[in-house]
């Protein structure tokens, strides 16, 4: 029987490996240099180690700080919360957060007057005026957020009376904050921060909500994986959505990126609508009317009248016996 030293043996499996670089040395010049020999063709994808970057880790402990804000007590130590007066806590927060947020805005807006070959005029001032109007409008963002909660609760039989439940467990509720604080960075025209935050929220999540949507109040996301909300979604008050929803564009040129870039390429969802899971509404003309409802599995390109229920007819279901 061959034993484990029997086979070290016949593979050579002390040959040092220093040994195999000096075999190989010609093949690792040549991939050497047809890297640098296509950094003149693809400048672009290289990153310029002279251009700061947002951190994404920072990033994320930005959504965390303004979450304690918009949730006091849940997401923080138990004995801080009971430890420190309320007006000592959240001014803490409050500034640990606008000081996180200035150097981070900070790096973004350099990093892109660098990367495009703009001049950066007044960048540390402007990322200060950015970041106080964030934190302004926490106030306003936990209120809206209280009725996202009250949404999920009303519209979930599972939840039943456990506010607690749904604001420390549910996948909507966080890809929901999520997106309402990047959206308010992206109509400040913060680059490349509000779509860290929603993509971390999507990893976390399975949700895809893209900072550039608009939402209304009392949206329920109910379970959740596999959502898509296009950029140029727009969506009313009080509507929910099921897992496996897109909101979505129709086929798109080769050249989309471009041609079509700032026009509205995802449908419109109007107050008081129930979209089932698998549902998918594509198209920026597509309006989906207030109070409808769209079943499951659904495929959408058309517009639907207010106070419609829209269904796929049930399927033929075949039962065969394995026993017969």
């Amino acid at each position: 029987m061959t034993t484990r030293a029997d086979y070290h043996s016949n593979c050579e499996y002390n040959e040092s490996f220093q040994d195999y670089l000096e075999n190989d040395a010609p093949v690792i010049k040549e991939v050497a240099e047809k890297l640098l020999a296509s950094r003149k063709t693809l400048r672009e994808f290289e990153y310029l180690p002279a251009a700061p970057r947002p951190d994404a880790t920072s990033v994320w402990k930005i959504v965390k700080l303004a979450r304690r804000l918009i949730f006091p007590g849940f997401f923080e130590p138990p004995q801080i919360h009971r430890e420190q007066n309320p007006e000592y806590s959240i001014a803490q927060t409050v500034s640990a957060l606008y000081s996180l947020l200035s150097k981070e805005i900070l790096a973004s807006i350099r990093h892109d007057h660098i990367r495009y070959g703009r001049a950066c005029v007044n960048c540390r001032q402007q990322s200060r005026l950015l970041a106080r109007q964030f934190i302004l409008e926490i106030p306003r963002l936990r209120q809206v957020l209280a009725a996202d909660v009250l949404a999920t609760k009303e519209g979930d039989p599972a939840a039943g009376s456990h506010l607690d439940q749904i604001i420390l467990c549910y996948p909507g509720v966080l890809a929901t904050l999520v997106y309402r604080l990047a959206h308010e960075l992206l109509i400040r025209d913060v680059p490349f921060i509000p779509r860290i935050m929603t993509e971390q929220a999507h990893s976390t999540t399975g949700i895809d909500i893209h900072p550039g949507a608009k939402i209304g109040e009392s949206f329920f996301i109910d379970h959740g994986t596999g959502v898509v909300i296009g950029e140029t979604s727009i969506i009313g008050q009080r509507v929910r959505i099921y897992q496996g929803v897109t909101l979505g564009a129709l086929s798109l040129p080769k050249d989309a990126g471009v041609s079509l870039k700032g026009h509205k390429r995802h449908p419109t969802i109007e107050d008081d609508v129930i979209i089932y899971s698998g549902a998918t509404i594509l198209g920026g003309e597509t309006t989906i009317g207030a109070r409808s409802v769209i079943g499951g599995n659904v495929w959408l390109t058309d517009s639907v009248p207010p106070d419609t229920k829209v269904f796929i007819k049930k399927p033929e279901l075949i039962f065969i016996n394995n026993k017969a």
